[in-house]
């Protein structure tokens, strides 16, 4: 299970995120794919908790037909967001398809990250069955909240961001 190692978040730093995120007016956009409704729910459900949980209610979702479109459209949204949460899922399958959508998805993400200096959360799932993504998905049963954590990160990293703008 890739949950082992996971940091647990502590009252101080949820309390600091949301003095900073109200501080800078942050603005999220999730960018969330269409493939596997149930678990894509659980994503941006538990992203949605994250940022209530910091008092960020203005959350916006933007759709994507798939993982492999997630670059593109956070590259847009980086473009009026702060911080972009992008979710997908890629569930192995019998060819070859599941490496290169999850290797475009993983390096366009990044490069969405580094070419306009806007945090994006890594939210996306390569699982090799649907047990595995449900699992990670943070519904009821779930052993792990990847959306949550997703949106954690991005938000986290705009924070640092700023700190060392000031």
């Amino acid at each position: 299970m890739s949950g082992t190692g996971t940091p647990q978040i502590e009252a101080a730093e949820l309390e600091a995120l949301r003095a900073a995120a109200a501080e800078q007016n942050l603005s999220v956009a999730v960018v969330a794919s269409r493939w596997h409704q149930v678990v894509m729910d659980g994503l941006i459900a538990g992203s949605r908790r994250f940022c209530a949980e910091i008092g960020l209610q203005d959350l916006t979702v933007v759709r994507a037909p798939g993982s492999f479109e997630l670059p593109v459209i956070a590259s847009h949204a980086a473009k009026h967001f702060d911080v972009v949460v992008a979710l997908g899922v890629v569930i192995r399958g019998g060819t070859p398809h599941f490496d290169y959508v999850c290797t475009a998805a993983t390096e366009g993400l990044g490069q969405v990250a580094l070419s306009t200096g806007t945090p994006v959360g890594f939210g996306l799932l390569t699982c090799d069955d649907e047990a595995q993504a449900l699992d990670r998905a943070g519904l009821q049963g779930s052993k792990e909240d990847k959306g949550f954590e997703a949106a954690h990160a991005a938000v986290a990293a705009a924070v640092e961001i700023a700190a060392l703008n000031r």
